[in-house]
């Protein structure tokens, strides 16, 4: 199913005749955020640091960044934000030894972020951590690593990524891994191979959360049919409104329920509006036919400019995002819905929802769709929060029964010994 781009759902409104006033909901909304602070999903600064300003945070003022970021600490305080999954991303490009270390400083960058913030930012390696920083009111900065290129085909790196704070791994990025597809690549393992599956199963012994935004949807399957604890989507919408291949198909959402995980619906423009995803599908034909590659951005940077001088961007809208997540509702329950903006990681976000302190008016906007407090509390933090502490247990329980895994990775896709 697709939806327009003009208006949006309003089948969980108040009822008819019963206005809520604009003050109303702005009180409402403070007490719900006050009660349950948002636990966004996926912010990708760690990277936008190394690239704007080499790591070096004296040259970035995190206080206020001055439009160079979506993500400051005023704004994190504006929009409510008490945790964050700092993404500690390299891109696929990178592999091997060259993607794990790359890792590694963006896992030391986050720590340095941490220590230089002292009286905002307190680092967190599971749900007890998150709960202690909120009561002394710090930003919790846990961490997930997005892409399996980042262990490079290695089970212990895996290990130790966890040991450094590392509390979910994205299976892939935008291209595969030998050991599992990526939703934006072409088909090679049809899944997760017998490695792939033995990395979640690693991943569950740890009591690090799969992360399941980026794979295909066999991946997706087979990761579900394999996990011992629940999966999230730490930053992806849902297939059913925009047919984007970064979204999840409702087959899968479905899913949700019986697995226990969350579906941490994201915000980029081209995932939540079908007109923003088709003009950017418009744009990379365009760029093609120039005899430039659109992944080479600045080969692209050019016809791209003539591109939207032809062709202005549309706009992606909030209410699409809060359509969005209530589809997601619908269809994974109440139980299976958050969070994951992805600031930072993408140059095009939605009317209203343009940077980190804009958590609140996606609230109104439910609050005024009839979203009791209770629901919102789940959607912002409640439900990641207990998926993370019931990962943590299964883990406990899994590593007294069993020790760390020895398979490595073959050519042949098979564990090794």
């Amino acid at each position: 199913m697709h939806r327009s781009d003009s208006g949006s759902r309003r089948s969980l409104g108040p009822p008819e005749g019963e206005l809520v006033s604009i003050d109303g909901v702005a009180d409402r909304v403070e007490t719900i955020l006050r009660a349950a602070p948002i636990v966004d999903g996926h912010n990708d600064l760690p990277w936008a640091a190394r690239v704007t300003c080499g790591y070096d945070l004296a040259r970035l003022n995190l206080r206020d960044t001055a439009g160079a970021t979506h993500t400051d600490l005023t704004r994190l305080r504006a929009g409510r934000v008490g945790a964050q999954f700092w993404s500690v991303y390299v891109p696929a490009s990178l592999s091997g030894q060259d993607a794990l270390a790359a890792t590694l400083e963006q896992i030391d960058f986050v720590r340095q972020m941490a220590a230089a913030y002292p009286a905002d930012l307190a680092l967190a390696f599971g749900a007890d951590d998150v709960a202690a920083a909120r009561e002394r009111g710090r930003i919790a900065c846990l961490m997930g690593a997005e892409g399996g290129h980042s262990i490079a085909c290695s089970l212990g790196a895996l290990r130790m990524l966890y040991a450094l704070g590392v509390r979910y791994l994205t299976l892939t990025h935008n291209d595969n891994v030998p050991w599992a597809d990526s939703a934006t690549d072409a088909p090679a393992a049809h899944g997760l191979t017998s490695f792939g599956r033995e990395v979640v199963r690693e991943m569950n012994r740890l009591g690090m959360l799969v992360d399941l935004s980026h794979v295909s949807p066999e991946t997706m399957r087979d990761a579900l049919d394999v996990s011992e604890a629940p999966v999230i989507f730490s930053h992806s919408s849902c297939r059913a409104l925009v047919d984007h291949p970064r979204n999840v198909p409702d087959a899968v959402l479905a899913r949700l329920p019986g697995n226990g995980g969350v579906c941490m619906v994201t915000f980029v423009s081209a995932f939540v509006s079908e007109q923003c995803r088709e003009w950017g599908l418009e744009l990379d034909a365009y760029v093609r036919e120039q005899g430039v590659d659109p992944a080479d951005r600045a080969a692209a940077e050019e016809p791209a400019a003539e591109f939207l001088r032809r062709r202005p961007r549309p706009r992606a809208t909030l209410a699409q995002v809060a359509d969005h997540v209530e589809h997601a509702r619908e269809v994974a329950g109440v139980t299976g819905i958050g969070l994951g903006g992805d600031y930072d990681g993408c140059t095009d976000l939605p009317d209203g929802l343009t940077d980190v302190s804009c958590y609140p008016a996606l609230f109104a906007e439910l609050v005024s769709r009839g979203w009791s407090e209770g629901d919102c509390e789940l959607l912002a933090g409640g439900n990641v929060l207990r998926v993370l502490r019931r990962a943590e247990r299964i883990g406990a329980e899994l590593a007294a029964r069993r020790g760390p895994s020895l398979a490595r990775y073959t050519a042949d896709g098979l564990p090794g010994h």
